[in-house]
């Protein structure tokens, strides 16, 4: 990925206000993010989130995955060196500590940074999962039963819990936080959301989620309901939009390369997937720019804030940008994530 060129805009940013376990739906524009990549060393956190505060950007996603960074720790420490961004967890996987100590643990970022701490809870992936011992014969009730009593910890109620992987006896959070901080589930397909709504505040897509698929989740989950949707979404600007679509595209094959129901929501997803199947790599770099809206925040500037917009209409309320995977380039990118921000404000 080359230099960006592409004019910046910086101005002040604010944090959005989290209610109990509800989102207003009425929110007309989205916050903006940006998501900490597993393989960065945990020191550039720092840099990060102290950035991002001072470019007017509301969040910082920290992304834990097996067996790379943790979560916990880099949230508390971007959490103590700002004062008004929002930390989300993307996302802790369920059977990794007991829900209990998730509980206690999420309670305790709770009251060092009182309303903005986003925790995101997910399956885990099972690989993962069973090299650590800790896989379990139902991910979905396993999440489900994490999830529940996670929420009711964090709002200081006294649990006892018999489920079919969760077992709590009479445990009370000695210090629950003023202010619960939302849970979300960290969710895919169908059954997964509807999981969701009934026991999540929220979910949050992977990135290649566009439009359709914020869409699809919202009706799978919460027809008709408050329900918070965050958004991860692949960032690429580049001046020539087409010098984008050449990096991202290994990116975008490795997503249609599986079963994916970001890209099953997509628009032209028999298209797209046709045209993948005909020409691999080289015929997704060619795809039309419409193709590419959907798929993350990938072209020129203008064509990353009308994605994010996308999102937005299509009810997100938080949309997180993935970086390029190399630190010197997700460095120069937080100064688009800044630009970006500035501009969904004048939307």
């Amino acid at each position: 990925m080359g230099g960006r060129v592409t004019p910046r805009i910086v101005g002040s940013g604010a944090g959005h206000a989290v209610i109990g376990h509800g989102y207003s739906a009425a929110m007309a524009r989205p916050d903006l993010g940006m998501c900490f990549d597993r393989s960065f060393p945990p020191a550039a956190v720092v840099e990060f989130a102290e950035r991002l505060e001072t470019g007017g950007v509301p969040q910082l996603w920290v992304i834990e995955d097996c067996f790379f960074t943790a979560g916990i720790s880099l949230a508390a420490t971007a959490l103590a060196r700002t004062e008004r961004l929002h930390v989300g967890l993307g996302i802790l996987p369920a059977v990794a500590r007991n829900p209990a100590v998730t509980a206690m643990e999420l309670a305790t970022l709770a009251g060092l940074a009182p309303g903005r701490v986003i925790a995101g809870i997910g399956h885990g992936v099972q690989e993962w999962m069973g090299q650590m011992g800790a896989r379990t014969p139902s991910p979905l009730s396993t999440l489900e039963e994490v999830i529940t009593v996670v929420r009711m910890l964090l709002c200081g109620e006294r649990v006892s819990y018999d489920g079919r992987e969760v077992h709590l006896h009479d445990v009370l959070l000695a210090q629950p936080p003023a202010q619960a901080p939302p849970v979300l589930a960290g969710v895919r397909g169908p059954k997964s959301m509807a999981m969701a709504g009934r026991v999540a505040d929220g979910v949050v897509l992977a990135e290649g989620a566009g439009p359709g698929y914020v869409r699809a989740a919202l009706h799978q989950a919460a027809p008709g309901g408050d329900f918070r949707v965050s958004v991860f979404s692949a960032l690429c600007i580049e001046t020539d939009r087409h010098a984008a679509y050449r990096w991202m595209a290994p990116v975008v094959a490795g997503w249609l390369s599986s079963p994916n129901p970001a890209i099953d929501a997509h628009p032209h997803a028999a298209e797209l997937r046709q045209c993948f199947a005909q020409g691999g790599e080289a015929a997704v770099r060619q795809m039309p720019r419409e193709w590419w809206l959907h798929l993350g925040a990938i072209g020129t500037f203008d064509d990353a804030l009308e994605h994010i917009m996308l999102l937005s209409e299509a009810g997100a309320h938080d949309v997180a940008l993935f970086p390029a995977p190399e630190l010197a380039v997700a460095r120069n990118q937080i100064d688009d994530v800044a630009g970006l921000q500035a501009a969904v404000r004048t939307q």
